[in-house]
């Protein structure tokens, strides 16, 4: 009788551990699924991009600098072994290549008002608006994970099973920055 008090803690003890394990599998997994909703997105936005590139350089020959940009960014997304970083980077520098055709496009009304540019700047205004929630969903994933990471006791549960830290979706310097529209008319 005397051993069920030491069985019961070590049970109790297990339980704990077990909890805690699956909370992290589950933090992590909600991470991998966060991300995989950004990744539906830029599909979206990977798949929309040629149509409004093309009907873009119909009026706009000349601003081939910021669709060659947008090409060669969109092709190295293909790329299979892209770590989340690198990811996370090339994806960032893409949106601020297409907020510099946003600004382009500034230049021809014609363009503007063209119902094939409408209807594919209205799908990437929509594909953008929901990538970005899918990022606020994919760093409050992160923000939970490395929280769990960070505290007591399951930093010591996820060190042991080698858990990492996520990094979050961060908005480039660059982003960051006001856009001047004269300059973008002075080109």
């Amino acid at each position: 009788m005397g051993y069920l008090l030491p069985l019961g803690i070590l049970v109790v003890i297990a339980i704990a551990l077990i909890g805690i394990y699956n909370s992290l599998i589950g933090r992590r997994n909600q991470v991998k699924n966060a991300f995989s909703s950004i990744d539906v997105m830029l599909k979206k936005r990977f798949d929309l991009l040629p149509n409004l590139i093309e009907t873009v350089k119909q009026y706009a020959g000349h601003e081939k600098e910021v669709l060659q940009n947008i090409v060669a960014l969109r092709n190295g997304l293909e790329k299979p072994n892209l770590s989340s970083g690198e990811r996370i980077e090339m994806e960032n520098k893409l949106t601020n290549q297409i907020s510099a055709l946003n600004l382009t496009v500034e230049n021809y009304p014609d363009l503007k008002a063209s119902d094939n540019f409408l209807n594919l700047q209205r799908n990437l205004t929509e594909i953008e608006s929901q990538l970005s929630a899918s990022r606020r969903t994919y760093n409050a994933s992160v923000l939970d994970l490395n929280n769990g990471l960070e505290k007591f006791p399951s930093n010591i549960i996820g060190g042991m099973f080698g858990f990492e830290k996520e990094a979050f979706f961060e908005t480039i310097a660059a982003e960051k920055e006001n856009i001047s529209v004269k300059d973008a008319f002075n080109n």
